[in-house]
């Protein structure tokens, strides 16, 4: 009689599965890696966000650097006079910046019209001289003083009072150090509104956003990790245009690190939410192009980003202050040319942080996923 041989039953292992990322802020996290990831995949974000910004205060800061006043261009109109006018334009001391041409009176009103002269001067009739000038363009004003004065002086006038002119050119007073903090603060709205506003509107418009509701993500942490990629960037374009500023321009920052970077992170922070507010109903590239066009327009024109918002009337000075940039811009700007502490800021502070906070809310309840 045999007896079968029991074969060993062997049971296959299976390894351990790897851990898993639990945990409140896993999803976020997540959704962050994969928004970073989609921007490094996009190379004309690094020149939009990064060179743009770069050529723009390179270009501004040429045109406006410390360089001598462009010479005062006149138009004599022809007759029997206008020879010695000239004569004794050029031979007035002190007023050598003085281009005088003869021209008739037709070529005359056509060059002032056209911006080719400052200032047109009429012969001596009776004993006067007539300007004829533009009032509405300051170089014509100031070519009108300054050409009355060169003629008075060649006929022997003395002035009263000797005076002596003194040019300052440091750093903190120059139109560079002006403008930088603008460009950051107008950079950083560019970001937030084209960088989320049309990058959400884009996925909407691909169903992208309807395969993200179908997944078990909180969608807060949807749209909290889009803001924060924008806010990494952050810190790389303030970098980048401060350094720049530095080394090409000498500017002087006043500020700290710090409080810098704080206020750029709460300036992309702000123009994120209302980015995301702008396209929580948007269903098309087109219609989200308007949208951010026209959030953006006025902030654009008013709120100083590329000359004082102080040469608009004194009555509406109170809502451009409200407005997100100009909040933004003075705080930029005072804490890097003045080193200005936050705390003396807190209004422009909560200017910025009840607009960032009031959109996200309402984005978040309003935002359509499909």
């Amino acid at each position: 009689m045999s007896v079968a041989q029991e074969t060993p039953v062997t049971t296959k292992q299976t390894p351990p599965s790897p851990p898993r990322r639990n945990g409140r802020w896993a999803g976020y996290t997540h959704l962050l890696a994969a928004r970073m990831l989609e921007l490094k995949r996009e190379p004309e974000v690094v020149f939009w966000v990064f060179v743009f910004p770069l050529l723009l205060a390179l270009g501004l800061g040429i045109a406006f650097r410390n360089k001598p006043a462009d010479a005062t261009r006149v138009a004599v109109v022809s007759g029997d006079d206008a020879q010695h006018v000239v004569s004794l334009l050029q031979s007035s001391p002190g007023h050598t910046a003085i281009h005088a041409v003869i021209v008739d009176v037709a070529a005359a009103k056509n060059g002032l019209r056209l911006g080719k002269y400052d200032l047109i001067i009429e012969p001596p009739r009776d004993g006067q001289v007539v300007y004829d000038f533009d009032p509405a363009r300051p170089e014509s004003v100031l070519s009108r003083d300054e050409v009355d004065q060169a003629l008075q002086s060649a006929l022997g006038r003395k002035d009263v009072i000797v005076a002596h002119s003194a040019a300052s050119s440091e750093p903190g007073s120059r139109y560079i150090d002006f403008l930088i903090p603008g460009l950051l603060g107008m950079n950083l709205m560019n970001s937030g509104m084209w960088g989320i506003g049309f990058a959400l509107v884009d996925m909407r418009q691909r169903k992208l956003l309807k395969r993200f509701v179908g997944t078990p993500m909180r969608r807060g942490d949807f749209l909290l990790a889009i803001m924060t990629s924008r806010l990494l960037l952050m810190v790389i374009e303030i970098g980048l245009l401060l350094v720049f500023g530095v080394i090409f321009f000498h500017m002087r920052v006043l500020g700290s690190v710090f409080s810098i970077a704080l206020l750029g992170g709460l300036g992309s922070l702000t123009f994120g939410g209302v980015g995301l507010l702008t396209a929580s109903r948007a269903q098309k590239i087109e219609s989200i192009s308007g949208l951010i066009n026209l959030v953006m327009m006025p902030m654009w024109i008013f709120s100083g980003v590329f000359f004082s918002y102080e040469r608009f009337p004194a009555a509406i000075h109170p809502l451009i202050k409200a407005l997100p940039l100009t909040a933004l811009n003075d705080a930029l700007r005072a804490s890097i040319l003045e080193g200005t502490p936050l705390l003396q800021q807190w209004p422009r502070l909560l200017i910025l942080g009840l607009c960032g906070g009031i959109s996200f809310v309402l984005a978040l309840k309003w935002f359509r996923w499909t």
